[in-house]
């Protein structure tokens, strides 16, 4: 069979009839542990479209997103002024990816997102988050000619070799060595930061103002004495923003929360596409661009096939319009402070829940030991058979008994994070925080489904031992 038959091709027909496909497809061509874990855990919906902050499935019920696709999805989906700017610049034709020209587009983004960090001056456009890092690396190292970059514990910062060698969790990296010769230091330890500035070969420390990995924020003040020793050492901080940036934590990026804090390079993504078109964005001062591009010569040493092409432009223009014309920001800011407080009201009424942390709409709920006996033994048992288990019980029935979708936040934590479409109003709040304690209710009623399915994910985690 020819896709779309003998009138070419028909995406519509395609889908109509090999739609149903989707699993088996996958688990056949792509990565086969994807749908065999979607069906051990209940995930393996069918949704059929989405718009906003909601997907539908085929019998028409809503499902709350509360995950945002890992943060691509800031300002909802398939939002209609992102929609129409792809539509406008597919219909312009325009002469793109040339290389041997300069389109307007690029400069036209690089400004809208650099008046947003006037401290910076230039952008490099290239394909996802990854890339952003991968470039902030590469220029770093160029720009004060040292090698080694410091990472924090537990940090997150894409799958590529480059920013895998910055990745401070080992599952991640176990297997793909050798990597670059790069060190960890605690989130927040300016002591061993110090000490290893000492050796004189670091080149940058690579931070996330807010871990994505359980929601941790960097302590107030580091940030700024971790860029005043880097520089003290002619060394660069890196702000790794492609999950915090662009509103999530309610300021346009995560490091403006602290007054002082002015990165020598910004890596941004996700949300910047629209949910449609990948690209990624490494913002920095005009000496660093210079040093790395210094002559004629040296004009391609660090590029992109599909960086600033036209779609990816487009959207993200239309991305910074909407958040401007929104108050994307300060929506985030709102709807989040109300989220976070609801929530942690509730930490004193359920004794599994331990702490409810972040800023704006990036959320953690963190669970923890019970003090009665009779939780206590079933969570003894539980993180016995792995870590992680219980957070992934509360998962599994916000989106089976309440249509909302969560996620855990990262290997053997007993933590969720959320991390929604910036769009959400005090509707989601209210639909989610009655799903939550509607779950927090069935875990410590001690029975119910909800610990039988606790049993099952016991199981499976023995015998994959």
């Amino acid at each position: 069979m020819t896709d779309g038959g003998p009138g070419g091709f028909d995406l519509g027909r395609l889908l109509a009839e090999r739609g149903a496909e989707r699993y088996e497809l996958h688990a056949r061509h792509l990565n086969h542990q994807l749908p065999r874990m979607l069906h051990t855990i209940g995930f393996d919906k069918v949704y059929e479209r989405a718009e906003g902050a909601y997907f539908w499935d085929a019998e028409g019920n809503d499902y709350l997103d509360m995950l945002a696709g890992f943060g691509v999805m800031g300002i909802g989906r398939h939002h209609p002024v992102v929609r129409k700017a792809l539509h406008d610049v597919l219909d312009a034709r325009l002469a793109d990816l040339t290389r041997f020209d300069c389109q307007p587009l690029p400069g036209l983004l690089a400004e809208k997102l650099l008046a947003h960090s006037p401290h910076l001056d230039r952008v490099f456009f290239g394909n996802s988050g990854t890339e952003a890092v991968e470039t902030a690396l590469k220029f770093a190292r160029y720009a004060t000619g040292k090698p080694r970059v410091l990472y924090c514990d537990h940090a997150f910062h894409g799958l590529t070799t480059g920013s895998l060698s910055v990745n401070g969790e080992s599952g991640f990296r176990d297997g793909f060595a050798p990597l670059l010769p790069d060190t960890a230091v605690p989130l927040g330890d300016l002591d061993a930061l110090r000490r290893e500035l000492k050796r004189g070969d670091v080149a940058a420390l690579v931070v996330e103002p807010i871990q994505g990995k359980g929601v941790h924020p960097a302590p107030p003040g580091y940030l700024r004495e971790a860029q005043e020793l880097l520089h003290r050492h002619k060394a660069l901080l890196i702000a790794d923003e492609v999950q915090t940036g662009l509103g999530r934590t309610g300021d346009f990026y995560a490091y403006q929360h602290e007054e002082g804090v002015e990165p020598d390079l910004v890596c941004v993504a996700k949300a910047l596409s629209g949910g449609y078109v990948p690209v990624g964005a490494t913002l920095g001062k005009d000496w660093i661009f210079r040093k790395v591009y210094s002559s004629m010569d040296r004009v391609l040493v660090h590029s992109a096939s599909f960086g600033s092409n036209a779609q990816a432009m487009a959207a993200g223009l239309a991305v910074l319009t909407v958040m401007e014309d929104e108050e994307i920001v300060a929506n985030a800011r709102r709807t989040g402070d109300l989220l976070r407080e609801r929530l942690a009201a509730l930490v004193d009424r359920y004794e599994l829940l331990h702490e409810v942390r972040g800023r704006g709409l990036m959320i953690g709920i963190e669970f923890g030991r019970p003090s009665s006996l009779k939780l206590r033994s079933r969570w003894t048992m539980l993180q016995a058979a792995r870590k992680g288990l219980f957070a992934q019980m509360v998962v599994v029935p916000l989106l089976q008994r309440h249509r909302i979708l969560t996620q855990v936040s990262g290997d053997h934590l007993e933590v969720i994070k959320l991390i929604p479409p910036l769009v959400i109003g005090d509707e989601e709040v209210d639909r989610f925080v009655a799903a939550f304690t509607s779950v927090m209710e069935d875990a410590h009623s001690g029975g119910g489904l909800m610990w039988d399915f606790g049993r099952t994910l016991v199981k499976q985690a023995v015998a994959h031992r």
